[in-house]
């Protein structure tokens, strides 16, 4: 047994794999802890040679979480690639539908994910640690309230979208379906309860967790710090708009650092290796990849609910503006650096989205008969983006003459926040474990260093070649490297 080495494996809750590998020196303090990521997919590579008009339905396969969020992104760059705008209430439609899917993967961490960690406590047992400790927290009436709320956000997708788990939805111009004015009536009722719930939601959050003087402490912990810039897409004031809009990424300071549309993400956005892990380490290419490291002179950015929030201005609905200045009282000012407190960021976001839904459904024109622009352009390039729950997302389409996919690429949120997610792991791990003392709910507490960006490993590891990178290594006994065989 080594001694000096720990491993996580599998890392819990959240999508997709991973695991943590922790080495320690000679006094048993953590030398240094890497977050890994071993699995592999490849999107990109087997998507050249279809048709661009299913990339919708093929790319919203790469996760079963947040296939809305991929088949929107792939959508809005179908409306670019054939130069073609969707109708007004084609786009009021996809935004419909692309909130109330906000709201409840949203739910899904608040309340499965992430949310045990304060709900339940990050030092409970494990087998507490779980939908089951919360809803014993909460409350089973509580409980079934989450669960309800959830299902019935999904029917509506389903509903409106022909697939709640991979909708069938969006077309280049438009949508394959509007909404039934004979089905409003219900919707708007949901509409209302969403609300409620985004509300009650809060209070959970500020009973459970705002109350308590030692997750305050836990959330502005050191520990928990990182000083980058934020990325996210914000409308024409500057608010936080999850479907459309510019990205505005500021400073470590706050400050604006950059502003663009979508189609000029290669000029700001660019991928860094490690040999370690099958996640790219998304930076700034500006600034430049200068390591793992924070400050204004690093090109590490977060995409996360904080970083959202972080670069905008505020919200763009009453409720979650209130509830934003209650936040940045809190625990600002602007920007806020702490890793945890996405937490509360995303309960922030619930509210804004459930009254985006309310919203667009009060709007006359939601069921409007006008569902489509026929495109008429050859296609070439297009870029679409949305605000996927863990951060921004990119989809960039090349074709040839005939519409096939001669290149695609995916930045995935998830590629947004991993060079702070393997930060964030190594600082907690340094901070938590000292002189060789290593508990579960330490190592719980590493994890939720990684855990507070909701990241989905299985949207963001890619393969530009399409297969493994297999090296082959052939040790002595003494565990020397005689030989490498690479593929």
């Amino acid at each position: 047994m080594d001694t000096r080495r720990i491993t996580v494996d599998p890392i819990t809750r959240l999508e997709g794999h991973g695991k943590i590998d922790i080495f320690l020196d000679e006094r048993g303090d953590v030398e240094r802890a890497f977050f890994q990521v071993p699995e592999l997919r490849g999107f990109e590579v087997f998507s050249v040679g279809r048709p661009a008009e299913d990339m919708p339905q093929i790319t919203s396969r790469i996760c079963g979480v947040c296939p809305t969020a991929h088949h929107m992104a792939a959508t809005k760059a179908l409306d670019a690639l054939y130069s073609v705008e969707p109708t007004p209430t084609a786009r009021k439609v996809r935004e419909l539908v692309y909130n109330a899917f906000m709201l409840e993967d949203h739910a899904l961490h608040v309340y499965v994910l992430g949310g045990p960690d304060f709900i339940v406590g990050p030092d409970a047992p494990p087998s507490l640690r779980n939908v089951s400790g919360v809803i014993a927290k909460v409350g089973a009436d509580a409980g079934r309230r989450v669960i309800s709320m959830r299902r019935r956000l999904r029917e509506l997708i389903g509903r409106i979208g022909g697939k709640a788990i991979h909708p069938v939805l969006g077309l280049p111009g438009g949508v394959a379906k509007g909404v039934s004015p004979e089905d409003l009536p219900a919707f708007r009722a949901l509409a209302d309860e969403a609300v409620d719930f985004a509300r009650f939601t809060l209070r959970v959050f500020r009973d459970l967790v705002l109350g308590n003087d030692a997750y305050l402490r836990m959330i502005t912990a050191e520990a928990y710090t990182h000083r980058t810039y934020s990325m996210g897409m914000v409308d024409a004031r500057n608010r936080v708009d999850f479907y459309d809009g510019d990205l505005r990424v500021v400073d470590p300071e706050g400050s604006e650092y950059a502003k663009f549309p979508a189609h000029r993400y290669l000029d700001f956005v660019a991928e860094h290796v490690e040999p370690w892990s099958y996640v790219k380490f998304c930076y700034l290419k500006p600034v430049g990849w200068k390591g793992f490291v924070d400050g204004r002179d690093s090109g590490v950015y977060s995409v996360a609910p904080m970083a959202r929030l972080n670069a905008s201005e505020g919200m763009a609905t009453e409720e979650a503006q209130a509830a934003h200045d209650e936040l940045y009282a809190a625990l600002g000012p602007k920007p806020v650096h702490y890793t945890l407190a996405n937490h509360w960021a995303r309960v922030v976001e619930m509210v804004q989205a459930a009254e985006r839904i309310r919203d667009l459904l009060a709007d006359p024109e939601i069921a409007g008969a006008d569902l489509r622009n026929l495109p008429t352009a050859v296609p070439r390039v297009g870029v679409g983006a949305v605000e996927a729950p863990r951060g921004t997302l990119f989809h960039h389409y090349e074709t040839d003459g005939d519409g096939r996919i001669v290149r695609a690429n995916l930045i995935v949120a998830t590629q947004g926040n991993s060079a702070r997610m393997a930060m964030g792991v190594e600082k907690a791990a340094k901070e938590m474990i000292r002189g060789g003392e290593v508990r579960e709910g330490l190592l719980n507490r590493v994890e939720m260093a990684f855990r507070a960006y909701d990241p989905c490993h299985g949207c963001a590891t890619h393969s530009l070649p399409g297969q493994v990178p297999l090296v082959l290594r052939i040790l002595d006994r003494a565990g020397r490297v005689i030989d490498e065989i690479r593929r």
